[in-house]
């Protein structure tokens, strides 16, 4: 399976996609979209929309998903396995009040 997820380095969302790829211990390419403009424009076009997490599994996009949708398709799809391990991190929640203040600090780019 060939794994592309478009992820910010700090996000709940990010986060839970993560959580979802160690839980099942799958291999995945951590493509951060926040310090590399090329990597966003990228995600955008394949896409369709601005929003992420973005998850690419053997060429079909998953737009604006969260690791519990992430979950649900890999097992829906018998790509993996249901298994009683806990993920490390909540799977469907957005970002902290203290992770949102730490964004905030930083420059927003629109493009």
């Amino acid at each position: 399976m060939i794994i592309k997820a478009y992820l910010k380095p700090s996000c709940g969302w990010s986060q839970g996609v993560r959580a979802i790829m160690r839980k099942h211990s799958l291999a995945f390419e951590d493509i951060d979209i926040i310090n590399n403009r090329a990597n966003y424009a990228e995600m955008v076009a394949k896409s369709g929309q601005p929003l992420s997490p973005c998850v690419e599994i053997d060429g079909v996009m998953l737009a604006d998903i969260s690791g519990e949708e992430v979950e649900n398709y890999l097992l829906s799809n018998d790509l993996v396995k249901p298994t009683d391990v806990r993920p490390d991190v909540a799977t469907n929640a957005g970002c902290s009040d203290e992770e949102h203040a730490k964004m905030a600090t930083k420059t927003i780019r629109f493009f």
